[in-house]
């Protein structure tokens, strides 16, 4: 499963653990280009912080623009529960 996919299912099961509001700053700081979370990624532990990294890679491939778009509507609906 894709990095991407990976954090979609994990902000939708649970917006509000610590981890679903880490990916959620960090996949809304990509798309704005806006914002530093880098230092949150270190509360993560091994296994969530390279799901993390692997978002970043797949962040760059243009041809993830379908998966980016939906884990970015989920990650913004998590970022209103949390507000």
């Amino acid at each position: 499963m894709r990095a991407i996919k990976k954090l979609k299912n994990s902000i939708k099961d649970d917006p509000t653990t610590m981890q679903s509001k880490i990916y959620t700053k960090l996949i809304l700081m990509l798309e704005s280009e806006d914002g530093n979370p880098i230092q949150d990624l270190y509360k993560l532990d091994q296994q969530e912080f390279d799901i993390a990294i692997s978002l970043l890679k797949e962040w760059r491939i243009d041809r993830f623009y379908v998966g980016k778009s939906k884990v970015f509507d989920v990650a913004f609906q998590a970022n209103q529960i949390n507000a």
